[in-house]
């Protein structure tokens, strides 16, 4: 399963990125589409950003210590921060520039074949790269739904790069669109517009992954079953005359 413990989706989803990115630039520097050049810079910047999930997993495994007892799980946890607001200023911010860079002295695109070929190789490696964390996903949720589960993972190895797959899938149909209608009428604009929009997708999915980030940081209960488990256990003891709501935490992603 694709987790922080086996992070298939990780390794998964650096490679299938860092040859998304090299094709990207090169359709890019052929073409002089700026939608392009942004979903090049979006799949570069996710690639930096799987490989600090990677250190944040490889940090999270450390032993607890005498400074820090409860161990270092948390770790990843700041990780998935930083992924966040990596996404926002790098990931979104270029994008943006870009398509108003383009807006704002539009030039003329080349043959559009280019473009065709690398957004296809990419929604395919991009959509397995998806397949792989969609899995661990689910399998973790057992019987819960997809929106319950994503927003209930406390593992940012599995959470973070569905965002950003999803992310990336949504910003290669938008490249897409822009280029295709851009030829169609004549009208670069649209792939500046299609830029901008890659952009504004990246600082939302970014939104999102601070607000998840930011609950598991400040430290999150365990899900409702599991402290009616243990208020439930505790009850069962001879000794024990009443129990209150149990005081629960999530160390790290286990």
């Amino acid at each position: 399963m694709a987790s922080s413990e086996k992070p298939i989706a990780v390794y998964g989803a650096i490679a299938a990125n860092l040859l998304i990115a090299v094709a990207k630039f090169t359709a890019a520097f052929f073409t002089g589409s700026s939608a392009m050049i942004s979903e090049g810079v979006h799949s570069l910047v996710d690639t930096g950003n799987q490989s600090l999930i990677l250190l944040g997993i490889h940090r999270s495994k450390k032993p607890a210590d005498d400074k820090h007892p409860y161990g270092y799980g948390k770790e990843l946890y700041f990780w998935a921060l930083i992924v966040a607001v990596v996404l926002f200023s790098l990931g979104g911010g270029i994008s943006i520039y870009e398509g108003i860079s383009h807006l704002r002295h539009p030039s003329e695109l080349g043959d559009p074949m280019w473009n065709y070929v690398v957004l296809a190789i990419a929604f395919v490696l991009e959509g397995a790269a998806s397949y792989l964390a969609l899995k661990a996903l689910l399998a973790a949720a057992g019987e819960e739904s997809f929106w319950h589960a994503l927003r209930g993972s406390k593992d940012p190895a599995v959470f973070t790069i569905l965002a950003e797959d999803f992310a990336a899938l949504v910003g290669i149909v938008v490249a897409f669109l822009g280029i295709y209608f851009g030829h169609l009428y004549g009208n670069p604009y649209l792939d500046g517009i299609a830029s901008v929009t890659i952009g504004v997708i990246l600082a939302l999915v970014a939104v999102f992954l601070v607000y998840e980030s930011r609950g598991l940081i400040i430290g999150e209960s365990a899900d409702t079953g599991a402290v009616r488990s243990i208020r439930a256990l505790a009850e069962t003891e001879p000794n024990v005359q009443s129990v209150e709501r149990p005081l629960t935490m999530h160390l790290g992603p286990k």
